[in-house]
């Protein structure tokens, strides 16, 4: 029997995978990996954490856990190591344009690819123009997660449009699931119930808590909302950090404008995306103001997963996920400050719409948005470059 090619995930050495405590990327990854494992052999490559072991096979897949010095060059140099003694058909980098082009200019035989996330590593101050576009001119593809991100990651190296493919990232459907189903029902009560939420309605923000989400504009809805539906709670799950409830100034002063409204605010610090779920089901709305340069906004997919209609910004890869008007809202960024009110306001006074727009969001992300379609594509396209 031939034996299946080997692909590497090499994500930016910040966090141990698996663990709760881990970026998007991490996570990103470590969904995605098991669904390949039908056509690949998987490797994920990610920094050595105190309690870790060098090596770990989860769900099939080879974890590899290379000690990580400061500034991660130990990371790299390791990493490398390890990829020369497995000489896998596929390398693909997470999220450093740099790391990725270091890799390929080490290994040249082999097929290097980018994988990009965001935006934030492909500007100042962490890498400049002219650097990203040799790095983005050594890699063999960059793999990006909305059509928005390709256009700007275009703009930014055009010599290298040919080369950007989207696949978008998805959601767990088996840990996500409906609210409106029976089972989700029965969970949503005695969800409410331990919280002492019963009969209130749930406006549901989730994700870090930096200025860019726009989690204070979202607050500063809270007195519209309040008076029109005086039984409104606005939860707000996360924090600034991954896996730390360290508070900035930012955090200082959201706290600062929900403690205007202590009957109507909740903050849940920092949870891990295990118990995400249970949150999403509490929800009648969910709400994602992000800025208007947001690449894909998971949080969108997994509320939508969840059977909540999705309010968010009009903007990046965000109107690639949520369909105005039939899985939630979008409104315009410019917009967003006075219109947030009255659109949350608009489906917590019609429960039926609001129960439409998410049957309608679940089905699209069933068939759309799951780590099986993801795997799919990304299989698709390693099939077509042997």
């Amino acid at each position: 029997m031939t034996r299946k090619p080997l692909v590497a995930f090499v994500t930016p050495g910040t966090f141990a995978m698996p663990s709760e405590r881990q970026s998007s990327v991490e996570r990103i990854v470590g969904s995605l990996a098991p669904h390949l494992l039908r056509d690949f052999r998987v490797c994920v490559f990610s920094r050595r954490g105190a309690g870790f072991s060098t090596t770990q096979t989860v769900r099939g897949v080879l974890h590899i856990r290379p000690s990580a010095g400061k500034g991660g060059k130990r990371y790299a140099l390791r990493t490398l190591r390890w990829l020369r003694k497995l000489d896998p058909a596929f390398i693909q980098v997470e999220n450093r344009p740099r790391l990725a082009s270091w890799i390929k200019r080490r290994m040249r035989h082999k097929r290097v690819w980018l994988s990009l996330h965001s935006l934030t590593f492909v500007n100042r101050p962490h890498i400049a123009a002219a650097e990203l576009r040799r790095c983005l001119s050594d890699v063999d593809r960059i793999v990006v997660n909305s059509e928005f991100l390709k256009s700007q990651i275009a703009a930014l190296a055009p010599a290298e449009s040919h080369k950007i493919v989207v696949n978008y990232p998805g959601v767990d459907e088996e840990r996500f699931t409906p609210r409106w189903s029976p089972e989700g029902e029965e969970r949503r009560r005695l969800l409410l119930d331990r919280l002492g939420y019963r009969d209130k309605r749930i406006v549901l923000y989730a994700g870090r808590l930096i200025e860019i989400k726009g989690v204070h504009h979202l607050l500063r809805a809270v007195p519209d909302i309040a008076a029109a539906f005086p039984d409104t709670v606005v939860v707000v799950v996360g924090s600034a950090f991954y896996g730390s409830d360290r508070l900035t100034p930012y955090v200082h002063m959201l706290h600062r404008e929900g403690g205007k409204y202590p009957r109507h605010v909740r903050f849940i610090p920092y949870v891990g995306h295990d118990e995400l779920p249970d949150w999403y089901k509490l929800a009648d709305v969910a709400v994602v103001p992000s800025f208007e340069r947001e690449a894909f906004g998971l949080v969108n997919a997994e509320a939508m997963a969840s059977g909540v209609p999705v309010i968010a910004t009009d903007a990046g890869g965000i109107r690639e996920v949520v369909e105005h008007g039939e899985t939630g809202l979008l409104l315009p960024p410019e917009e967003l400050p006075f219109r947030l009110p009255h659109a949350i306001c608009r489906l917590l006074g019609d429960p039926d719409e609001a129960r439409r727009m998410g049957e309608a969001g679940w089905r699209r992300v069933h068939d759309r948005f799951t780590w099986r379609h993801s795997a799919e594509r990304l299989a698709a396209l390693y099939r077509q470059s042997f």
